[in-house]
């Protein structure tokens, strides 16, 4: 496909991308009203909120392109400030990036490209799937000569790869956002078309014909059900060199082959001058599905005054035709003109019978929905084929075809057709042939139409010879009796399977064949090392499902082994082992008989041990939220408590303290416990508490450095007052706690935030251990570092400074 260039706003790149979007939920009202060429008029206009991606997240955005649109237009905007010449070295797990594909939605995991050469080379075509890294400023134009119309997607990813899908027991790292606006337009006049609907398409209309002999004989058809032949209103066509005419044909079901003929070719003047006989014109047709040909632009072409143009097995659709007279200059005259007629054919198959001369087997498949909890799980099976509709599997050899093409023996085919419906394009069409013995078929699949040696999309003949490895299309048996294969994110609409037999003679020697053809959720049930979930795109048109995997597998389908068992192992003794740290502040906790302080540690390390062995899937004593729930509210309390059991006071107001504190913390731990905002908060709530202890035993054992009604006249006076205030608060303060103890413990409180600040998804297990460690020390340094208090310092002197203090500050009476 040819694009237009697309600058994209960025100091060190120009960037060719075209992305594809619409509005899925609007309705176009066509009118008779003869209207002039290039007219537009608004489809849709369509805003996209914005939207904040996580990392690991991702979106899917549907886009439903009528097919009367004339131009989308599509305005992005992101908070993305990435270095384009730093791509190659940037890891994929956190590269925001953007995808699109026709059909389903994009899945970029195991795509094998250079996002820098996809960056620089922009993008060549849309018929696969396209992924771009995401860039803080996208405007885009896109023309129905370009692309055609119809289901598209479009993935936005905050970071790709194996481990994508693999829980985790954090999740840190750069978040984005961004929004989008798109417009839609469509040519005023339905019969126009083209970038500035200048170029008019005329229609054709289709009646059946019956058995046409003629042309069943020469396609060297042997049943022929129906022929149907499709014209234009206008009988005569004519044109000049190099001006094409178009026309539209829309193929609603399979049939097996459309001919496009032209007839009574002339020119439209006599010159006595020409040199040239009218069969002497070239009158080139060019055939494009889904969007207007060119000569440069399409999928078959052949000259229509030489021989007709034939597609076996067109797909279902539009499909636009093209036809441009070539080599009038020969005429001697600049004003020359050919005209011609022009008519098509199709040709369709019996009931039940399909492929070359329409002699092979073709069976509709029934779908049977499955009862569950997942949306559009069904099974297919073969209408009127004498199966049971209990069991998804069905016998194969009383479907099999009985002639061949040709009278080859290895040209035998039989076809089953089936229908993903509208909305389903999130699922997996999963496909199996098994046998006591060698299974002796090859299996092609097609999306639109019936496949054949040299049309398919997918196909499997054995171990070596398949379709390239693809997310799209995953084999998971390929032995001699068993094969087992997946189409992943398979297009809504009709797809043929087509079964190619291979050494039928010996068939009388072969067991018994089954087959079974379904939509799954989740491939392979994710492995047995996952949940299968499911959500919808952003209109909430099309569901998809992915696999939640668990610690140790990751991919698409939770098959990778991410983390080894020995990793496993590794990972669960570090974070469960580590929170025997919690018994040093226990110990010293009932050593000074503060019991409360001894319960809060000692539970906080039990719970903590418990929280990780069922986090990292060794054991779960409880729920997994109860567990998460008590590990964050036992710490944030024995961190709290921590600061607490530094300031003397009495039982009454540390039970009041105690109280409140708990409830705060059990709400940060109830509200997004893991963000790693409620550290500080739990820091400055601590600070705070501690703070409060302080005024408190200010307030009731010193009252006399209450604040004064008024300062006393003599400024100088009460300077020094304040001076030997602090002195003695300084003081005091050395007297209540060991400096060496407190200095160790702020180094270890400081080594905890580090640790805290170093950790990832991948290693975690290493940092959160030495969390644990280091959070436990420090609480246990500053429990030391409270000395112990002479019971005198809480009985003040009689004629000490904080009393002078307290007589100065009062007015003297006269």
């Amino acid at each position: 496909m040819a694009f237009n260039l697309i600058l994209w706003c960025h100091p060190n790149l120009v960037l060719t991308l075209f992305v594809l979007f619409s509005c899925s939920f609007c309705v176009f009202s066509s009118t008779d009203e003869a209207v002039g060429s290039g007219e537009t008029f608004t489809v849709s206009s369509f805003s996209y909120p914005e939207t904040r991606l996580r990392p690991f997240d991702l979106r899917y955005i549907r886009v439903d392109l009528p097919p009367w649109f004339s131009v989308l237009s599509i305005a992005l905007n992101s908070n993305v400030d990435i270095d384009v010449s730093r791509l190659e070295t940037a890891p994929q797990s956190m590269l925001p990036i953007i995808c699109f594909r026709d059909g389903s939605p994009p899945l970029p995991d195991t795509l094998n490209i250079s996002l820098m050469t996809s960056a620089i080379s922009g993008i060549n075509g849309l018929d696969v799937e396209q992924c771009f890294p995401m860039q803080k400023n996208i405007t885009m134009t896109l023309t129905n000569n370009q692309i055609s119309p119809g289901v598209w997607y479009i993935g936005l990813f905050n970071g790709i790869g194996p481990t994508r899908t693999q829980s985790k027991m954090i999740i840190r790292g750069p978040a984005y956002s961004f929004a989008a606006n798109i417009s839609v337009e469509a040519c005023a006049n339905s019969m126009m078309r083209g970038n500035f609907c200048n170029s008019t398409v005329y229609p054709l209309s289709c009646t059946s014909s019956g058995n046409y002999n003629a042309l069943a004989a020469t396609a060297n058809m042997a049943v022929v059900e129906n022929v149907v032949t499709c014209r234009s209103s206008f009988k005569m066509f004519c044109g000049h060199e190099g001006v094409p005419n178009f026309f539209s044909l829309d193929i609603m079901n399979v049939v097996e082959e459309l001919s496009v003929t032209a007839k009574d070719v002339q020119f439209n003047i006599t010159s006595s001058n020409s040199s040239s006989a009218p069969n002497d014109v070239h009158l080139m047709c060019f055939v494009r599905h889904g969007a207007m040909p060119s000569a440069t632009l399409y999928d078959y072409t052949s000259d229509l005054n030489k021989a007709p143009l034939v597609i076996h097995s067109p797909l279902i659709g539009r499909w636009y035709i093209s036809i441009v007279p070539v080599d009038l200059t020969t005429t001697r005259d600049s004003n020359a003109s050919v005209c011609y007629s022009m008519v098509s054919h199709m040709l369709q198959c019996p009931f039940g019978k399909g492929g070359p001369n329409c002699t092979m087997n073709s069976y509709m498949l029934q779908t049977f929905v499955r009862r569950g909890p997942t949306p559009f799980e069904s099974y297919y099976l073969p209408v009127g084929g004498g199966v049971s509709h209990n069991s998804a599997n069905f016998p194969l050899e009383p479907l099999l075809s009985n002639s061949s093409y040709n009278g080859q023996p290895e040209n035998t085919w039989t076809f089953f057709l089936l229908d993903i419906p509208r909305g389903a394009a999130g699922g997996n069409i999963h496909v199996q042939l098994s046998s006591d013995v060698k299974i002796n078929y090859e299996a092609y699949a097609r999306f639109g139409g019936l496949p054949s040696l040299l049309s398919w999309d997918y196909y499997y003949v054995n171990k070596t010879r398949r379709s390239d490895p693809s997310m799209f299309f995953m084999l998971y048996d390929s032995r001699d009796d068993k094969v087992d294969f997946y189409i992943m994110y398979a297009r809504e609409g009709t797809w043929g399977f087509g079964l190619r037999h291979v050494n039928t003679s010996s068939d009388s020697s072969r067991g018994p064949t089954i087959m079974s053809i379904s939509l799954e959720r989740c491939p392979k049930r994710c492995s047995s090392h996952g949940e299968c979930k499911f959500s919808f795109d952003a209109s909430g048109l099309t569901s998809y499902s992915f696999c939640s995997c668990d610690r140790n597998h990751g991919g698409f389908d939770c098959s990778i082994e991410i983390v080894t068992h020995q990793g496993h192992v590794r990972q669960s003794i570090f974070l469960i082992v580590s929170n025997a740290a919690a018994i040093l502040p226990a110990y010293w906790a009932l050593r000074k008989k503060a019991l409360a302080e001894w319960v809060l540690f000692t539970s906080s390390g039990i719970s903590s041990g418990l929280y990780h062995a069922c986090d990292v899937g060794t054991w779960c004593a409880l729920s997994y939220n109860v567990l998460q729930f008590m590990d964050f509210w036992l710490s944030f309390m024995a961190v709290i408590s921590t600061f607490l059991y530094l300031a003397t006071i009495d039982e009454v107001f540390k039970r009041a303290i105690h109280t409140v504190i708990a409830i705060l913390t059990a709400l940060l731990a109830a509200t997004k416990a893991t963000r790693s905002s409620n550290i500080l908060l739990v820091l400055v709530i601590g600070a705070l508490g501690l703070l409060i202890g302080w005024l408190i035993e200010i307030s009731t054992k010193y009252r006399s450095l209450s604040i004064p009604v008024r300062f006393p006249l003599n400024l100088r006076h009460g300077l020094q007052t304040i001076k030997t205030w602090i002195i003695n608060l300084v003081k005091t303060l050395l007297r209540r706690y060991n400096l060496a103890f407190a200095m160790a413990g702020f180094a270890a409180l400081a080594m905890a935030a580090v640790s805290w600040t170093l950790e990832t998804s991948e290693n975690y297990w290493l940092w959160h251990s030495f969390w644990h460690i280091t959070i436990y020390t420090s609480s246990f340094l500053f429990l030391c570092s409270k000395a112990n208090i002479v019971d005198s310092e809480n009985h003040l002197p009689a004629n000490g400074n904080y009393e002078l203090t307290h007589q100065d500050s009062l007015p003297r009476g006269g």
